[in-house]
């Protein structure tokens, strides 16, 4: 089964399904895939993640969204792409993050993971082919960048492209129970304009849609 998540309902507002209720969140089955609001922000998407996970048998989960865009992500507006690998900006030190404090943030056999999460490798290939997609490193924080100059600060410490407040916890959290975990974001604004008069949502959740169709609806 294939678990989609998105933060919020109006990201999934093209999916049709028989709607059920999973802890206060929304959700939606339908023909090998069930859809659940995950909630916004970090701890939201990885307690709704690891819940539904925990008893279910699930071969593949894809998060997917709006995102702000730094200026040198090689995107435009209403584009899609996927990630990479997600990193976790505000935890740690500010320049040096968990591996300046001298500890790791999940320890497996893989090895030590600090404050950059990658997702998976076969999943994310497979997806970039069949969407035609570019992968692209994410950055996650709580609290988003809220001028250019943040966002241009933010993007050349990390060397990230999209910024989004979800990405590295649904990240952290499928390489903790093993999942096979890819993310899609669709570019709505440039990170750190504020003002919404300028950003594009609409745009941004058709390209959602045309993409995320065509996963579940081959």
């Amino acid at each position: 089964m294939l678990l989609l998540l998105s933060p919020t309902r109006f990201e999934a507002a093209f999916l049709k399904g028989r709607k059920f209720n999973f802890h206060g969140r929304a959700g939606l089955r339908g023909e090998g895939w069930v859809w659940l609001e995950s909630g916004i922000g970090k701890v939201n998407t990885a307690a709704t993640l690891a819940a539904f996970a925990q008893r279910r048998k699930l071969e593949r989960v894809l998060l997917f969204g709006i995102a702000g865009m730094y200026p040198d992500a090689g995107l435009q507006i209403g584009d899609a792409a996927l990630a990479e690998k997600e990193i976790q900006a505000d935890l740690g030190l500010k320049d040096g993050g968990m591996k300046g404090m001298g500890f790791p943030t999940l320890v497996l056999a893989s090895g030590p993971y600090h404050n950059r999460f990658p997702l998976d490798r076969a999943l994310t290939a497979e997806l970039s082919q069949t969407l035609n997609l570019s992968s692209k490193t994410f950055l996650t924080r709580d609290l988003v960048s809220e001028n250019p100059s943040e966002a241009r600060q933010l993007s050349r410490r990390w060397e990230a492209d999209l910024e989004n407040m979800e990405g590295a916890a649904f990240a952290q959290t499928c390489l903790w129970m093993g999942l096979k975990g890819a993310e899609l974001r669709a570019v709505s604004n440039m990170a750190g304009v504020r003002d919404k008069a300028q950003w594009r949502i609409k745009q941004a959740v058709e390209s959602l849609e045309r993409h995320i169709l065509r996963i579940i609806e081959p």
